[in-house]
């Protein structure tokens, strides 16, 4: 069973134990290594209120005396659909009800490995469907062409018309080795089947490499660094990196790429913009009696002083959300690419008498400028979209725009 602990951010992930893992607001599950985050904390179980839903046992007494199709009148099917109904009409796609069967399969999906298709799903704040945050880098996933953004149509041959993000969930995980075939429309409407084998998934978050401008040309004096989630090992490896680019003494700019990030740990992601920022405030949580929590940054971060350029996108939800909006209110960063996913809820979890659990929203987060994440996102300073080829290499006309950008206001500081 999970021990309770907080997480700031959201989607979940399709594994082995995709049961809702907490990316992105959500409590979840922790084995040792996780942090706490604001909120009141998970209570154990919650019983069965007295009174209030008599009216409920009416309708079912007369349903199975009287409905013409008695098979459809079962316990089981009258408590799902009554759970399911009480939680549609909230209208808040993140408050989630987690049967026992699933809860029971409860692993720490973000620290450690798993076994599936290395994606991340959540419903869409805007359209209501189920969609894909993101595919980790190097999954299968990625691998068989599947790209942030993308909506979840079809499972092995059933339509998601109708779903929850549960339900998604518990028909994409399976063992390493077995297969799944997923029906995807892409963001330029063109339908897409395919089948996916589950395998092992090791979440690295910290990615460098060398990138080229659009002529072909190295460019070396500039950062490239893809944050893929926010946990512990990414503010470790994330400071090692920034030392080094420091101690290297030849950068002019850092390029923050999280296009594919759909969230992490609150902490963590405090943390990483705290390297960036020389203090002040990183992000306000509200919860429903409108108390605010101001989480802010330290004074003396380890890159306080580089131009940065955050490429942000669809498949930027929760904790990249949180640390672009951060970096754009205090004028550390501008941003490029399209409009953010618009997941900024923090999420806790209810363990139920039955052995399922629940989650609920209890807090909403708010820029350092006032600006709400939820279901609206962020917009990007420069609007640029991506290529096909940019979906799949990350190389095309935003990383272009960044370069040049950068570029630009190295030529003007220096003149």
């Amino acid at each position: 069973m999970w021990k309770a602990a907080k997480w700031g951010l959201a989607s979940l992930v399709v594994a082995l134990a995709i049961a809702l893992a907490g990316v992105g607001g959500y409590t979840v599950g922790d084995s040792g290594g996780g942090s706490s985050v604001g909120g009141p904390p998970a209570s154990t179980t919650t019983t069965a209120p007295a009174s209030g839903f008599g009216i409920l046992d009416e309708i079912y007494r007369i349903l199975e005396e009287d409905f013409v199709n008695p098979e459809a009148v079962t316990p089981e099917i009258m408590q799902k659909g009554g759970i399911d109904g009480v939680i549609a009409a909230l209208g808040d796609p993140h408050t989630v009800y987690i049967r026992p069967e699933d809860y029971a399969l409860g692993i720490d999906l973000v620290t450690g490995s798993f076994e599936g298709i290395g994606a991340q799903v959540d419903l869409s704040p805007v359209t209501g469907e189920i969609v894909i945050v993101a595919p980790f880098r190097e999954s299968p996933a990625e691998k068989a062409g599947i790209q942030p953004g993308d909506v979840l149509l079809g499972v092995d041959g059933e339509s998601t018309e109708g779903w929850s993000v549960a339900d998604a969930v518990q028909r994409i995980r399976g063992p390493q080795g077995s297969s799944v075939t997923i029906k995807v429309r892409h963001a330029d409407k063109n339908e897409v089947e395919v089948t996916i084998v589950r395998s092992t998934i090791v979440i690295p978050t910290v990615f460098t490499r060398d990138i080229q401008d659009e002529s072909g040309k190295i460019v070396s004096d500039l950062a490239y660094i893809e944050l893929g989630q926010f946990t512990d090992q990414t503010v470790d490896d994330l400071r090692k990196e920034l030392v080094r680019i420091k101690d290297a003494g030849n950068y002019k700019g850092i390029i923050l790429d999280v296009r594919r990030n759909p969230g992490g740990g609150l902490d963590a992601t405090v943390a990483v913009a705290d390297m960036f920022l020389d203090g002040g405030v990183v992000l306000t949580q509200v919860d429903r009696e409108g108390n605010e929590t101001v989480y802010s940054a330290k004074s003396g971060g380890e890159a306080t002083d580089l131009p940065i350029v955050i490429l942000a996108g669809k498949g930027s939800a929760s904790g990249s959300e949180v640390l672009a909006g951060a970096l754009r209110d205090h004028g550390r960063a501008k941003l490029i690419g399209e409009q953010t996913f618009g997941k900024g809820s923090v999420n806790h979890l209810r363990e139920l008498s039955n052995g399922g659990a629940l989650y609920v929203t209890i807090a909403r987060w708010l820029t350092p400028n006032g600006e709400q994440i939820e279901g609206v996102g962020l917009k990007p300073d420069i609007a640029v979209a991506p290529t096909e080829q940019e979906n799949q290499t990350g190389d095309g006309p935003q990383l272009y725009a960044a370069i040049n950008y950068l570029h630009g206001n190295v030529t003007q500081a220096q003149q």
